[in-house]
């Protein structure tokens, strides 16, 4: 007989919803990690006295006033405010691309200037309709700014020229005639105090949900499923099906991270290389994520900093961004009507739906599925 009313296969931001919204209804869950931690991506750990965003820069932002008021029920959070900066070869500009940033790349002082200065950039390359990442940025910023502040960025992230890669990639870049450096714009923004792994062990402290860590459901799939009910699976698609119809693309992201001996490295905590000579894509330093103070309001004596190098993901690296072009995005709709078939099986989040989510697009998807699935 099943022991458990749900196997949940991940205990990132999905899983963990799921798992809690579950319990709520009286569902027992058993979660499934193989890493030896729970939050998946967004997983933070005190280092330092800094909490640490181990797989990268997590910016809790969002303009759903529902999914806000869920993550607050299980964190407090403080007011950060994402406003990187771009350093070329040692210029530093703002990003997003605003007042301060036309002012710094042609002086320009009004927005009519930096809107003109666009238009007349835009004609000159002759760009009516955009038909993939560089026309589409000239269009947006112009010239000027696509070759020092987009361009070499965009190369090394992607792995391909920009010119082979879609225009919707860039659609949503943030360009504003104003000084504002706010880079989401959203309604609400910050991040939970404590970290990310304190908010999700409280998704996941409920009498009806065990965790187990360090094991992988795909190498004894058969003794798993036979202890529960319904499986949630929120790990790779392709995986699931052992890449019978080959596997899908992903850009990896590595990171050398280090504890340095000084209070300020950068002051700032994003700042991206946009230059094709620097390795790296941005440092990250993950102390002003909570202003540089500790738990107590103290400045901390040392800083710990990211370097993040994007490359080709392979079997075995972390996959983090679906390359979103024909060929993968006709190989996801193969892999997701073969899922359609599973019985008892529920396919989510931004791994099981080869779908590049925000943090809070996550959430609300977890939450449909749970309502869809309960009711309620």
């Amino acid at each position: 007989m099943p022991q458990y009313d749900y196997l949940i296969v991940g205990a990132g931001l999905y899983g963990a919803v799921f798992a809690r919204e579950a319990a709520k209804h009286g569902k027992t869950c058993l979660v499934l990690e193989k890493r030896s931690h729970i939050a998946g991506n967004v997983y933070t750990e005190k280092v330092e006295g800094i909490q640490v965003h181990r797989y990268g820069a997590h910016i809790f932002h969002t303009n759903d006033r529902e999914v806000w008021k869920y993550v607050n029920s299980y964190a407090v959070f403080n007011r950060f405010t994402n406003s990187p900066v771009a350093n070329y070869h040692g210029e530093l500009y703002s990003l997003p691309f605003n007042m301060y940033t036309f002012n710094r790349m042609w002086g320009v002082v009004t927005p009519r200037q930096a809107a003109d200065k666009i238009e007349e950039q835009r004609k000159a390359a002759g760009i009516t309709e955009p038909k993939n990442l560089e026309e589409q940025a000239i269009s947006l910023v112009g010239t000027d700014i696509y070759e020092k502040l987009i361009k070499g960025y965009t190369q090394k992230q992607w792995g391909r020229a920009c010119s082979e890669l879609p225009a919707f990639i860039i659609r949503r870049l943030p360009v504003r005639l104003t000084f504002d450096n706010n880079y989401f714009n959203a309604l609400y923004q910050g991040i939970p105090i404590g970290g990310y792994t304190k908010m999700v062990h409280a998704m996941l402290d409920d009498p009806h949900i065990t965790v187990r860590l360090g094991e992988d459901y795909l190498e004894n799939r058969e003794q798993w499923n036979r202890i529960a009910d319904r499986v949630v699976y929120t790990g790779p698609i392709d995986a699931y099906f052992d890449y019978r119809l080959g596997a899908l693309e992903y850009r990896s992201v590595r990171f050398e991270t280090e504890v340095l001996d000084l209070p300020n490295f950068q002051g700032n905590a994003a700042v991206n290389y946009t230059d094709a000579e620097t390795p790296w894509t941005r440092i990250i330093e993950h102390k002003w994520f909570e202003f540089g103070k500790d738990e107590n309001g103290c400045d901390l004596p040392k800083t710990v900093i990211s370097r993040e190098y994007s490359s080709e993901w392979k079997q075995g690296d972390e996959p983090y961004y679906p390359v979103n072009d024909e060929k993968n995005s006709a190989l996801c709709r193969a892999y997701r009507d073969l899922a359609l078939r599973e019985k008892n099986v529920l396919f989510g989040g931004r791994l099981g739906e080869y779908q590049y989510y925000d943090m809070d697009q996550v959430i609300a998807a977890a939450l449909r599925c749970a309502r869809a699935e309960l009711g309620g």
